[in-house]
């Protein structure tokens, strides 16, 4: 049951979704490729050492926001908004039409994944930079009957971090206890 966008395809390793620019005074700035087109003003990208570390709660806050934009998504058939409040490079690389195909294991399994905002995050290993603008957080939410574990990559971008990857599996709980297993 693969419905997910996975590092392998991750948009953003690869996609030519960002130019570096040499500024007049040799620091790289990253431009957007929409802001290039549109001939604005490139919004230049704070240095790594600028960029927020998420808290604890603003971590879960991340993790509830994009459980819940999937969730409204499998039940609108809409994945529009979640694409939209994504990063550019994950726009790039997903429409609308491609992410319900990503989702429909999920949303044909009819997991209710609003249960998943009921609970915290329990974290499989602690969240990492992976790259100097990507964010990644590994866990699960503990939900009966069926558990849903995720894999997300987060991209700083716009001063805030956006969603650029994501893997969301159902797992089953086990019922006995570890001796009965």
């Amino acid at each position: 049951m693969n419905m997910i966008a996975k590092l392998s395809k991750m948009p953003g390793l690869r996609a030519p979704a960002f130019f570096l620019a040499a500024a007049a005074f040799g620091m790289p700035s990253v431009v957007s490729a929409q802001q290039f087109q549109q001939g604005g003003v490139p919004q230049v990208q704070p240095p790594p050492s600028m960029r927020p570390t998420p808290s604890q709660l603003e971590l879960s806050k991340m993790i509830w926001s994009t459980i819940a934009a999937v969730d409204h998504a499998n039940r609108s058939g809409n994945y529009s908004v979640l694409r939209d409040i994504s990063a550019q490079s994950f726009q790039i690389q997903n429409n609308a039409a491609r992410l319900s195909e990503i989702f429909a294991g999920i949303r044909n399994s009819r997991i209710d994944l609003s249960n998943a905002l009921l609970v915290p995050p329990t974290y499989n290993q602690a969240p990492q930079m992976i790259r100097e603008d990507i964010f990644r957080v590994q866990g699960f939410f503990q939900i009966r009957p069926i558990s849903l574990s995720f894999d997300l990559y987060y991209q700083w971008e716009q001063g805030m971090w956006k969603l650029v990857g994501i893997d969301l599996q159902p797992v089953e709980m086990s019922t006995g206890t570890p001796a009965e297993r």
